[in-house]
């Protein structure tokens, strides 16, 4: 994992004054934007007006204004003689006098001749927030290099809402020299396509979900989407015990383009395992259910060691070496450089595993236990980890199970310093079990969001709060998003409308490839009462908008995810009385309702390295293209999910030719396959083309801090190193929120009931019979909840309820 740099300087980041604020944006006609543009005009400090030496770190550097133009007389040259960390680039003044206005939501072309001696050159914006001042933006382009004077071009993104002016240079972040002159920046002309309804009103606003008519064969609760297009559905024994006790443990593969699944022999239960694709494309999947928990609370589940890799080519399973520990329920995150890092989880003797695994992928195995820095910190059951921009690890607070970690619930994880520093703001951390996390679009913005929750131990109501935090703040903090929209939820008697702060927990989100989230699914209680609410959260507005529910339950062990075409697929349900929902929703989201989708109609390569420029042509103009991680799900949580922007240049007269910029940061978009979409002014993508992102990396392989600028370096909250080492954190056997005194083990019946069920076995059992449970026997002679009354060894009977 790459070691975490510092910003030690920073050099011209202005203020502006009040009247900037004031200044109406240019003419999108206006030439060019930037003043000065071939620094034929002096300024002061020994640079051309408009223009101002910055950057930051260790390095020794010059700026120099040189008669070698590409024309007129002068042209500025940066050069790095030495290097150990940050950057320098001759940058637009920060000032209302010189950083052109913008217009949010507009984009513009920038554009500037060069000559360079290295390869690690970069276009960087910084853009002026009219509340938090100048902050860094993004990096737009790499620059090759070039002997002779070379032309680049490239577009910027939708500029972010309240943004009022942007300034931009070149970054020089290896040794060597940039040399640059006539630069220019123009408004991107709007060519919004008239949008053609092809479907009822109803649709064209908010989708549409179609149940397919082929149910899913196998009880899955992992899905990953292959490299292929098809989708790898884990089942393991399917959270039952007859499976369980049989040896019976599947997986399927389900092929989008013609509706078929074929039946995957699966070699062991994968049943809550942990699974990440790796950067060729198979999938690592780690850990899985060594037994269910015992009735007399003697032990709960137990997670093994055991670990595979699936070959989407061959359809097979095949054993890795063992994990250090067993894993039920384990985070898995790839890294920047390919490897997986895991945490968490419930070992072989069902206490909390506190040793993190890391996965070697140059030597395709496990490394033991020595050669892997550990906390001996206990991060939970699914711990949502998020790989920043920098290497580090954002723990969202997302989870499963119960009470969030000590502290304020989230946290930043340095795995090179190897400690752990608390984030705060999260809103009522201890009821966020089963809420999601999304990095959201782009991956350049390093915004999370955090959805729902509830907590399986109390049962309270599930919640409708949302956070939102911006990791490129110096001391990020979660701050309150909108609530979720409420929706219909069904108590056993028939839908009935939400109601004060009722929300859901198992809740999904799924990264669209417009820059927007759908948020889906859900249930107000522990593995109960389903909600039938599905919107749209933009990013660009911080705003929900409902739209068309999922018709089928979508609760515990359900999964959603999007599709190369652009579709979004949901699967599962499963319900404390143990049933399973094997139906198949297919959400089609109003983007495709617009008429005719652009369509990528060649990539010259689909091998792409960080750093390129790659070339694609499509059949109309698209306003821009992304990079989407295909998905690996499972309980509300996919870490690695990610949106990468391309920013791109438009091909002179021929807007059909587009060219692509690939970060050169794999810690925004780690080595893998991914699904590149092409987007229209209106919103509408195209199907994804599949590409294959590796090294070699414009960055040595332990320094990513060229692009990390002022980011999260000035963390405030409590840190911890590592503790003193042990073997595991002690878990109650009854993790899950299920009482085992009743019922088969693949049976749920809540340790805590929903609020408003009183405390009697009629009541229990009333709500226990809406929620379609049956007969329930006794195991053993405990009755901890009374629903045993008369003592015939079966909970719920006429004797137990009728009055006495």
């Amino acid at each position: 994992m790459n070691k975490r740099r510092r910003r030690t300087a920073l050099v011209g980041v202005g203020a502006l004054t009040a009247g900037l604020l004031l200044t109406s944006p240019q003419s999108a006609q206006a030439a060019n934007l930037v003043k000065n543009p071939g620094f034929e005009t002096a300024g002061t400090d020994g640079m051309p007006y408009c223009w101002e030496k910055s950057g930051w770190g260790d390095n020794d550097f010059t700026f120099e204004t040189t008669t070698d133009a590409h024309s007129g007389s002068a042209a500025m040259k940066v050069s790095l003689t030495r290097r150990a960390d940050g950057d320098r680039k001759a940058l637009i003044t920060e000032s209302a006098e010189c950083a052109p206005v913008v217009t949010a939501g507009k984009q513009y072309d920038l554009g500037l001749w060069y000559r360079t001696t290295t390869p690690d050159a970069n276009v960087t914006l910084f853009r002026h927030d009219t509340t938090a001042g100048w902050q860094y933006w993004t990096d737009l382009k790499t620059l090759e290099m070039q002997s002779a004077w070379t032309q680049a071009t490239v577009r910027t993104p939708e500029v972010p809402a309240g943004t009022d002016r942007i300034t931009w240079g070149v970054s020089v972040y290896g040794t060597g020299s940039a040399t640059t002159d006539d630069y220019t920046m123009e408004q991107v002309p709007d060519t919004l396509p008239p949008a053609t309804c092809t479907a009822t009103a109803d649709e064209c606003a908010n989708g549409r979900w179609d149940v397919l008519p082929t149910q899913n064969p196998v009880r899955s609760m992992h899905s990953v989407v292959l490299s292929n297009g098809k989708v790898l559905l884990i089942a393991g024994s399917g959270n039952s015990e007859e499976n369980f006790a049989a040896g019976t443990f599947t997986s399927a593969v389900y092929d989008p383009a013609d509706g078929s699944y074929e039946i995957i022999p699966t070699p062991k239960d994968m049943f809550c395992a942990g699974h990440v694709q790796l950067q060729d494309g198979r999938v690592l999947v780690m850990s899985g259910n060594k037994a269910f928990p015992a009735a007399d609370g003697s032990h709960g589940y137990e997670g093994f060691k055991d670990s595979y890799v699936f070959d989407p080519v061959t359809e097979t399973y095949s054993r890795t070496n063992d994990l250090n520990d067993g894993h039920w329920y384990p985070s898995a995150t790839e890294l920047g450089n390919g490897d997986v890092i895991s945490f968490g989880g419930l070992r072989e003797d069902s206490t909390g595993s506190v040793t993190a695994e890391y996965w070697s992928d140059a030597q395709q195995k496990w490394l033991p236990l020595w050669q892997v820095n550990q906390t001996w910190s206990y991060w939970g059951l699914y711990p949502s980890m998020i790989l920043m921009q920098d290497g580090r690890l954002f723990y969202s607070g997302s989870h499963v199970f119960g009470n969030n970690i000590p502290g304020t619930g989230s946290a930043i994880y340095d795995y090179a310093a190897n400690t752990i520093t608390q984030v705060p703001g999260l809103q009522n951390k201890d009821q966020r079990d089963q809420s999601a996390s999304v990095l959201l679009p782009p991956a350049q913005d390093q915004k999370v969001l955090t959805l729902g929750g509830g907590n399986i131990d109390s049962n309270p109501d599930a919640n409708r709060l949302t956070d939102v935090i911006d990791l490129k703040q110096a001391d990020p903090s979660y701050v309150a998003g909108p609530p979720i929209p409420q929706g219909t939820v069904d108590l056993g008697a028939g839908k009935v409308a939400e109601t004060g702060g009722q929300g859901k927990m198992y809740v999904s989100a799924v990264l669209l490839p417009d820059g927007k989230v759908l948020e889906t699914g859900g249930a107000l209680h522990n593995r109960a009462d389903p909600v039938y609410e599905s919107s749209i959260y933009d990013p660009a507005t911080g705003t929900f908008d409902p739209v068309t529910a999922d018709p089928e339950a979508r609760g515990y062990h359900s999964s959603a995810f999007l599709l190369p075409d652009g579709r979004v697929m949901t699967t599962g349900d499963n319900p404390g009385n143990g049933t399973w929902n094997h139906n198949v929703s297919i959400y089609t989201p109003p983007y495709l309702l617009k008429g005719t989708r652009p369509t990528i109609t060649s990539v010259i390569d689909t091998e792409w390295n960080y750093g390129d420029t790659q070339r694609i042509t499509v059949d109309r103009p698209i306003a821009k293209a992304e990079l989407i991680r295909p998905a690996a799900v499972t309980h509300s949580s996919d870490p690695n999910q990610r949106f990468v922007d391309l920013p791109l240049s438009v091909g002179g007269n021929d807007a059909n030719t587009v060219d692509l910029n690939v970060t050169s940061n794999p810690d925004l978009a780690p080595p893998g396959w991914y699904m590149l979409f092409a987007v229209d002014a209106g919103g509408v993508p195209s199907v994804a083309k599949w590409v294959h992102l590796q090294g070699p990396r414009a960055l040595s392989a332990t320094d990513a801090s060229a692009h990390v600028h002022s980011f999260a370096d000035s963390l405030s909250g409590k840190v911890a190193g590592p503790g003193t080492k042990r073997a595991s954190q002690q878990v109650g056997a009854f993790v899950a929120g299920c009482d085992r005194h009743y019922g088969s083990v693949n049976v749920c019946v809540p340790t805590a009931f929903p609020p408003g069920v009183r405390k009697s076995a009629a009541a229990r059992c009333d709500w226990l019979k809406r929620n379609d449970y049956g007969r329930l026997r006794l195991n053993g002679r405990d009755d901890p909840l009374g629903l045993d009354r008369n003592k015939d060894g079966t909970a719920c009977g006429r004797g137990d309820v009728k009055k006495r």
